[in-house]
């Protein structure tokens, strides 16, 4: 049995077993607010690891690898950034809008929350946000297309319109039957797999280079300044880098994972849990990316595929230092962090179809029958649009990634926040600091000058969240209703 026969076995099982989950999580779906919210029946291991496996993406088994490879440790600074921001999500956000969302009419998506909370009888900010929703998450989902097409083209030869389809169909079959409770438990798995692959590999490698002594010595001899935080970058580099994670507090496919928990008190575990597998993960990402420093100075005979970004260290090292069978369950795990992503956002963007955008101009009561398959639709015309956008691989869909990681953070991320800890906000501020804080981020991220000084999610954070105060407190008129929501949302999350 060749090489390449036990990998593409090794991901058959991997393809079989996600569409397995999925069929599984449709048995469990009976309406729309379970396709789309699952119910609010995730553990917190379930919520942990799906948020975690959502949130990665392929960044954390290519991209971030690679920086360090080239950089060295200041590249670390976004992913130090991300572990204190994921921690305070979890911490700050998760219990009270658990609570919050299920108290508020049982708001089952972001923009169905903002709208009831805030009583917006314009429903103005629930169609803006869900078309920022669907926009926004549209380019995101092909851009995980694209990778997977990539993928595939490079480590099997395969055309890339062919691997691009692959990946879709693969991830759409297993989201369009099992909803938000397939996305969430094909990511679990996916997460255990990640946390496997990312735990074994810097190990397995650490052998071949000396141990830690030999590979630190290695490391200093190629690039003396590639174990230091501070070389090659300014304090305002490193605010600007660590900024990313600002971006945690209005990702919807992060933060419905807090809405679907069973209980307010689970969000405690499901925090230690989660910040427990972020941190294993991101330091096996940042040891891999180092330890390939050393492993690709000490073997001249091995060869980096990816010389220009260096994202293939990961799968590189896997594939020269493990059996084809295991290799092949490291490329699942690449698959695992790109997919899971994808279907988180699948889901969210049906929800902003089916739910938000639907219910928002229309007063009819689906049965649960058509509003399960109002869900699926959305699902498909969304994944259809998103792999019109992929089918061409050299478009510069991917580089909106962090575009729309800093429009939704500076969009939603302030009015959750506020929502959740000040009685004042009205759905007039709301209004106007999200269209100010996605244009702040728009205009910012397109000029160089101001692009290159400082990521663009801080000045649309503080220009969304400065308004919002501002324009709530011209608008501000006593609610004894939202009021009393609000007492019994905090009393919740105190009594847990």
């Amino acid at each position: 049995m060749s090489d390449q026969a036990f990998q593409i076995a090794a991901l058959a099982i991997y393809f079989l077993a996600m569409i397995a989950i999925g069929l599984w999580a449709k048995t469990k779906n009976n309406n729309l607010d379970d396709y789309i919210l699952g119910g609010r029946s995730l553990s917190p291991t379930t919520a942990a690891l799906s948020a975690g496996a959502a949130d990665m993406s392929g960044w954390l088994l290519m991209g971030l690898p690679g920086a360090l490879y080239i950089t060295g440790l200041a590249e670390g600074w976004m992913a130090i950034g991300l572990t204190i921001g994921a921690w305070t999500n979890w911490k700050i956000v998760a219990p009270r809008l658990r609570s919050y969302t299920e108290i508020s009419h049982n708001s089952s998506t972001v923009p169905v929350f903002f709208h009831n909370r805030l009583r917006d009888n314009t429903k103005i900010l629930r169609i803006l946000t869900s078309l920022i929703t669907l926009v926004f998450f549209t380019f995101y989902a092909s851009s995980g297309m694209v990778a997977g097409g990539v993928f595939f083209q490079s480590t099997f030869g395969l055309p890339y319109i062919w691997g691009m389809l692959l990946i879709a169909g693969v991830t759409l079959l297993y989201t369009v039957f099992g909803g938000f409770l397939g996305a969430s438990y094909t990511d679990m798995v996916q997460g255990f797999l990640m946390l496997a692959a990312l735990i074994i590999l810097p190990i397995m490698a650490l052998f071949y280079v000396g141990g830690p002594t030999g590979a630190v010595d290695t490391i200093r001899e190629v690039n003396p300044n590639a174990l230091s935080l501070f070389t090659g970058t300014t304090f305002l580099g490193i605010i600007s880098t660590a900024a990313w994670g600002l971006g945690y507090f209005g990702q919807p496919h992060i933060i419905t994972r807090f809405m679907a928990l069973r209980s307010v008190s689970d969000a405690n575990t499901a925090r230690r849990i989660g910040i427990s597998w972020m941190v294993l993960t991101v330091i096996g990402a940042c040891s891999a990316g180092l330890i390939g420093i050393a492993f690709f100075a000490r073997h001249p005979e091995a060869t980096l595929t990816d010389t220009k970004n260096a994202e293939s260290v990961f799968l590189d090292l896997s594939q020269l230092l493990l059996h084809p069978f295991i290799s092949g369950f490291i490329l699942a795990a690449v698959l695992a962090a790109i997919m899971s992503t994808l279907s988180s956002q699948l889901v969210v963007c049906s929800s902003a179809l089916a739910e938000d955008i639907y219910g928002a101009f229309s007063s009819k009561k689906l049965s649960d029958t058509q509003g399960l398959w109002l869900g699926r639709i959305g699902v498909l015309v969304i994944a259809f649009i998103a792999a019109l956008l992929a089918s061409d691989p050299e478009s510069s869909i991917l580089e909106l990634v962090s575009f729309a990681w800093a429009g939704f953070g500076a969009a939603f991320g302030p009015i959750v926040l506020l929502s959740l800890y000040w009685k004042k906000l009205t759905n007039w501020g709301a209004i106007v600091g999200l269209v100010a804080g996605t244009l702040t981020v728009f205009i910012w991220g397109n000029i160089e000058s101001l692009h290159s000084t400082m990521y663009e999610i801080v000045p649309g954070f503080i220009v969304n969240f400065i308004l919002s105060i501002v324009v709530s407190l011209v608008t501000y008129k006593p609610n004894a209703e939202i009021e009393a929501e609000f007492d019994a949302a905090v009393h919740a999350v105190k009594t847990r």
